[in-house]
């Protein structure tokens, strides 16, 4: 496996991933990354972002098997966000979140002093692997979140 930043090429890979798998929990509605109109053109979006990246983690043949993202979060000063966390089905267990997040967080603390990350309480892998790696629970959101119908909220300091 390979972590490298997202090139245009990977695009639609990546929202692929990202609606099978909201689509997977049901989270294809109003108010999730499903409906962020720049889901088909992230590697744009992270290019002209300040101090911000989209890695995609590939297999031995290039194949896109997932991804995440590091971008300022509102007008909070020294916090970025963790952002569209998202691996393949065939690709989930083999710790490819893991490496995906220590490669965001490494990037995060060069240019932040908390990560903050939106997330849904069903979604109980991915929440014990944030608590795992530091993140702390919050009870609401931090003001200025745009996906509405997440549920779970957490900090890191960095």
């Amino acid at each position: 496996m390979n972590i490298r930043e997202i090139e245009e090429i990977d695009n639609p890979a990546i929202e692929q991933i990202i609606k099978r798998s909201l689509e997977t929990f049901g989270l294809d509605i109003p108010g999730t990354a499903y409906f962020d109109p720049q889901l088909g053109s992230l590697s744009d979006y992270y290019r002209e972002l300040p101090n911000s990246k989209y890695w995609v983690v590939t297999d031995e043949l290039g194949k896109v098997m997932g991804g995440v993202g590091i971008a300022p979060f509102g007008e909070h000063e020294g916090v970025c966000e963790l952002q569209k966390l998202y691996i393949r089905p065939d690709a989930q267990g083999l710790g490819l979140s893991k490496q995906l997040m220590e490669t965001a967080l490494s990037f995060a603390k060069e240019h932040y002093a908390h990560c903050y990350l939106e997330t849904m309480e069903k979604l109980r892998v991915a929440n014990r692997l944030y608590e795992r790696l530091g993140f702390r629970k919050l009870d609401k959101p931090l003001d200025g979140s745009e996906h509405g119908t997440m549920d779970t909220w957490y900090i890191k300091v960095l």
